[in-house]
């Protein structure tokens, strides 16, 4: 809609935030006009009405007072220049993966890089969205609540896909439907020219997925794969030994000392340089890792406390890590979670709340945890990991 009529509202605490908002949306399609939710907590709501109509809009806001909402003075927001490197001023600005918008300058300005748990800053290139870790001495940092309002999507307007689904996670459903989903929402970020992020565990392999997911690599269906250790360790192991977890892939019989393979795959590779020495070298020649080689897709391996080896791509510093991800995280359009809560719960909160993300878990808690975001955005689908990734391979790749 293209606004002419624009307004801010809130609600005083105490009252039926739950009963106010229902009817302020039945009066906002009975009066040719939008409600968008800019803050909602225990105690304060916070509305944005708007409608492309001045009249039309004016009664909706005539409206709106009578239900007991009242008129909201928008104020900018309030700076404090930080003291100490990697210290905000006290009462800043906690973020969150919403799309966010900031009253700057009488102008109402998108924050860039939006991600959850940072603050907002204002140096010379502009407003950023900034962790904790990376304010520096005199940066401006926002403080309290004025001045800042989030623009949370809706599943029905922005993603047909998520309409009948989001954050509803049940064994219950079909996941042929699920995965239908999903493979419109593939083909859409492609269209877009959106990247597609893969965050698998080790599951993949132990599953026999990994094949699966390597020819969706080699067909353009993979932009960018964020795991952990763990993940190339097996699918090396599964090419060289013909195991995962020292258990035979063919037949799944436990093979003599195949309790030893993995330490072995990691040795061999150690022995090369690194995995895509293996490559270069024939040593590792087919796989996930061999096809993300092979195909140059950018992938980061977080290291983690428990990591045996490590290989020698896997990055232990943990900040790097990080930034790694987040730098992958760029322009998605897609990102998709097999069975890795720790890296998936790590990815959740470096995205912005308007990028899909679908968490697959035979576990419906993994699922819920990561799905509930409060986000419009996220799916969770319980099913066999295996199940999934070969029937979204059947889908796309044909």
């Amino acid at each position: 809609m293209s606004a002419t009529f624009e307004k801010k509202l809130s609600a005083a605490a105490g009252g039926d935030f739950r009963s106010l908002l229902t009817a302020a949306f039945d009066a906002a399609g009975k009066h040719s006009g939008e409600v968008e939710v800019i803050r909602l907590t225990d105690e304060d709501l916070q509305i944005i009405v708007t409608s492309a109509d001045e009249a039309a809009g004016q009664r909706l806001l005539d409206v709106l007072i009578a239900l007991g909402f009242e008129d909201s003075p928008e104020l900018p927001v309030q700076w404090q220049k930080a003291s100490a490197a990697g210290v905000a001023p006290e009462g800043f600005y906690s973020t969150t993966h919403h799309q966010t918008e900031v009253l700057d300058g009488a102008v109402w300005q998108v924050l860039p890089q939006q991600r959850m748990d940072g603050c907002i800053t204002r140096r010379a290139g502009g407003l950023a969205c900034t962790k904790l870790r990376d304010v520096q001495v005199g940066d401006e940092v926002v403080i309290g609540l004025d001045g800042v309002r989030l623009l949370a999507e809706s599943a029905t307007e922005t993603r047909p896909a998520f309409a009948f689904m989001s954050n509803d996670v049940s064994s219950e459903r079909r996941a042929e439907v699920q995965i239908r989903a999903v493979v419109d929402l593939a083909r859409a970020a492609r269209k877009s020219g959106k990247k597609i992020v893969w965050v698998p565990g080790p599951v993949v392999v132990h599953t026999g997925a990994a094949n699966d997911l390597a020819q969706l690599a080699r067909a353009g269906w993979v932009d960018a794969v964020l795991s952990g250790n763990a993940l190339a360790v097996h699918d090396i192991e599964t090419q060289l030994y013909g195991t995962s977890l020292g258990v035979s892939v063919s037949d799944g019989s436990v093979v003599e000392h195949g309790h030893s393979h993995h330490m072995r795959a990691i040795n061999r590779i150690r022995e090369q340089g690194s995995i895509e020495a293996a490559v270069a070298s024939g040593v590792l020649k087919d796989g996930l890792m061999h096809a993300l080689i092979e195909r140059q897709i950018p992938f980061v391996l977080a290291g983690s406390i428990r990591d045996d080896g490590p290989l020698p791509e896997t990055v232990m510093d943990l900040i790097e890590a990080q930034e790694r991800y987040a730098s992958q995280l760029q322009d998605a359009g897609l990102v998709i979670i097999l069975a890795s809560m720790l890296h998936g719960i790590g990815v959740g909160n470096m995205l912005p709340g308007n990028v899909p993300l679908v968490c697959v878990d035979i576990h419906p808690a993994v699922a819920t945890k990561l799905a509930d975001r409060g986000s419009a955005q996220a799916l969770g689908i319980v099913t066999d990991v295996g199940l999934f990734v070969r029937t979204l391979r059947e889908q796309l790749v044909r």
